[in-house]
């Protein structure tokens, strides 16, 4: 590919991690009214959760597979287009009001985020590959800004009082525009060569892509120990985003006391952390490298949940969310990364970390819910700390450099210049 073909590919990328941000953010800034509409009690609303969660799951065990038959170009398109579809079916039942029908539209929306993640994450981990730069923690730093954009239009809508169905409608209706305009820049084919390459290249042109290369690596990425304590790191930083992406809100109105709006800036504070962590992640994953950085991640985001679960104090706990974003910033992408450079067959990595992750998100909001009806959100949140605090002490296995030529370390021959970072 051209530089100019890369640069816009990357623009691309940097819109479609920016565009389920917003859609995020749209929705959980709006979790109290929509339960209140519903009449939902908190390990209810733990239920219509789990709806995201199962969309999720189903989407991420299929993704891996569709990616490697048809590419990661109509996985992107068919994920944010479910995107799309499940925010305008959420904010249809929030004014039936229908938990049924918010529930089938997390399911919808869950589904486009994990079908599209493996295939986002492998087209940017490609792009690494071309650039020889750290490109993930930038690309999900533009998903935390999407959040942080969202977010505050979501903290506005209900401090104005604007029926979450308006609101969610303008969300997809603007979203639609967004797919259209960036799917022109993504190529066709990439996770498919990615996932059929066999691990050493041969000199001239190859097979076609067949069921042996293809399907060799699978079962082999499954026994390598040190992926699955990758996978391990990112179910431990993946279960704190989550469970602040899916309870925040909730847990500073029913925790800590306040209001719904103040609720929705502490979620606009921990999305700005995020941002801010994850834009900053290049150049300190270049200066201390992956493990100190996870660590690091880990160390923050223990002490910013320690915070919001001891301190009774609400400012000290909203001050301490800023932590919490801090620290789950760069553990998701890092270990992706480091999941991809860690040996053959990238997309089959990407895949297993990310399925690993998304346990998270599939046993965190019912089982929090569950634990936030019967002792408190805020007694709940001990679990997520626990997991983060883990994270402390498995973060050397996300550094992989040691096991195979990382793509993000070698600058490619195509790579463009210094200056277009």
């Amino acid at each position: 590919m051209t530089d100019r073909a890369v640069r816009r590919r990357r623009q691309a990328l940097f819109l479609l991690f920016f565009l389920p941000g917003i859609a995020l953010s749209s929705w959980v800034t709006r979790t109290p009214d929509v339960r209140d509409q519903l009449g939902l009690s908190t390990g209810q609303m733990g239920l219509v959760l789990f709806g995201l969660s199962v969309g999720s799951m189903i989407g991420i065990l299929c993704s891996g597979r569709f990616v490697s038959r048809f590419g990661t170009r109509p996985v992107i398109a068919l994920g944010t287009l479910l995107i799309i579809v499940g925010t305008a079916v959420i904010g249809a039942g929030s004014a039936v009001p229908s938990a049924s029908l918010v529930t089938v539209g997390l399911c919808l929306f869950g589904a486009g985020m994990g079908g599209g993640e493996v295939a986002v994450n492998v087209d940017g981990a490609d792009v690494e590959r071309i650039t020889g730069t750290a490109v993930l923690p930038t690309l999900h730093g533009c998903f935390s800004l999407g959040t942080v954009i969202g977010g505050s239009a979501g903290m506005a809508a209900t401090a104005a009082a604007v029926p979450v169905s308006w609101h969610l409608a303008v969300v997809a209706l603007a979203a639609t525009g967004i797919l259209v305009h960036a799917m022109r820049a993504v190529p066709t084919g990439i996770g498919i060569s990615i996932s059929a390459a066999p691990s050493t290249p041969a000199p001239g042109p190859g097979p076609g892509p067949g069921p042996g290369p293809a399907q060799r690596p699978g079962p082999r990425v499954w026994k390598d120990r040190k992926l699955l304590l990758i996978g391990a790191i990112v179910l431990a930083m993946a279960l704190a985003e989550g469970a602040a992406n899916d309870w925040l809100p909730l847990l500073m109105v029913d925790g800590h006391g306040l209001d719904a709006a103040m609720g929705s800036l502490v979620y606009v504070g921990f999305a700005a952390a995020m941002t801010l962590g994850r834009f900053s992640g290049t150049y300190f994953l270049g200066r201390f490298g992956r493990a100190a950085v996870v660590r690091a991640s880990a160390v923050s985001g223990a002490v910013g949940l320690l915070l919001v679960i001891f301190s009774d104090n609400a400012a000290v706990a909203a001050t301490a969310v800023l932590f919490w974003g801090l620290g789950a910033s760069l553990g998701f992408p890092v270990a992706l990364s480091a999941a991809g450079d860690s040996g053959p067959d990238q997309t089959a990595r990407v895949s297993l970390v990310a399925i690993i992750g998304y346990v998270a998100f599939l046993v965190g909001p019912p089982a929090l819910g569950f634990l936030g009806d019967h002792y408190g959100l805020r007694s709940a949140m001990v679990v997520v700390l626990v997991f983060v605090a883990s994270a402390i002490l498995i973060a050397p296995a996300a550094d992989t450099r040691d096991r195979a030529t990382a793509a993000v370390d070698v600058p490619h021959p195509t790579s463009p210049s210094t200056e277009d970072r």
